[in-house]
This record gives structure tokens, sequence and C-alpha cells, in this order.
């Protein structure tokens, strides 16, 4: 039997993550692109929610605030707060790219990606009022996001890469 390299490597420490964070109402459960119920359905490997209208639906009555999307402006205030996070707390900051409804960020860190995540959306929110390119009033993020641990240079390479050059294709495989 050949064994993968892998299994020889340090996993305890990821070198970086992959973090997404997607904007208020703009992706719900049921969604033809696919979702995750973090009740039943966050197992790693798992099948998505499949689509339904009806899931769609009901999220759309639970919405407190119209759906956001960021215009060029939002994305810059967005993209220069993410840059003052990684500044002002050390982390060490390899790509990010903001989109119209969600951003991606390739960045490292000894903080666990969950408080990096909320970090980033905490100070992308307080940039967007302060500049008053929302209203205060508008939810900015959905609940949550994507962080996905990077545990080889490779992974870091292939996440890069993805989110600098390749925004409309299959994230890459990190395991």
């Amino acid at each position: 039997m050949k064994r993968d390299h892998i299994d020889f490597q340090d996993r305890s420490t990821s070198l970086a993550y992959l973090i997404t964070i997607r904007t208020y109402g703009t992706w719900l459960h049921g969604d033809d692109r696919g979702s995750m119920d973090r009740r039943e359905y966050n197992i790693f490997g798992a099948a998505k929610i499949a689509p339904s209208e009806r899931a769609q639906e009901r999220d759309r009555k639970l919405m407190k605030s119209m759906p956001y999307e960021m215009d060029a402006r939002a994305r810059s205030a967005v993209n220069t707060a993410i840059r003052g996070v990684c500044a002002h707390r050390a982390y060490s900051l390899f790509a990010a790219n903001v989109r119209m409804t969600h951003a991606h960020i390739v960045a490292s860190a000894s903080d666990r990606p969950e408080l990096m995540m909320n970090s980033f959306k905490a100070y992308s929110t307080r940039e967007l009022r302060k500049t008053g390119l929302i209203d205060p009033e508008q939810k900015v993020w959905a609940r949550h996001g994507s962080t996905r641990y990077l545990w080889t240079e490779q992974h870091v390479d292939a996440a890069v890469e993805y989110v600098l050059y390749d925004q409309g294709g299959e994230l890459p495989a990190f395991d």
C-alpha cells in the first residue's frame, strides 16, 4: 500500500485559512448553488441541501432587511477594512478579493479562523457605516461564513490562485 506524504505532516496547526464571508440575503437555503445547514448538513463531505424554492421563500420572509450587494465604493471600503484588520492584528494576508456578494480572504494568524472572520466582518461593517455607504439598519453579512484550513504550501498557493484569478470555477480540494 502506497502511503500519502500528507500522513507524515504535522496537521496540528494550519499554515493559513481561506475565509469566505457572504453578504446578507444573497444566498439563501435551498439556492440552486447548494447550501449547508449548521444543524443537520454541516458534516465534512456530506451532501448539501437540495434546491428548494419553498426553503428560499421561507428564508426571505425571515429576513430583517433587504439583501445587500456591494457596489465599487463598498467593495473598496471592505478591502480597506480587511487590510486594516490584518495590519492591526498582525495577520499575514496572502490574498483578498471582495466581490458584489462575498469576499474571500487567505490569511494566517495564531487566532482561530472564526475570530478572524468575525473581525473582518466587524471592521468592514464599521467602515461601511463610517463612510455612509450603508444605512444604519442595513444588515451587511450573512450569519457565519466558510473557514477552510490550509495545511500545506500547495493548499495556500491553490487558495491564493483561486481567490485572485479563478472566481468562476469550483474551489480546489484542500484535503
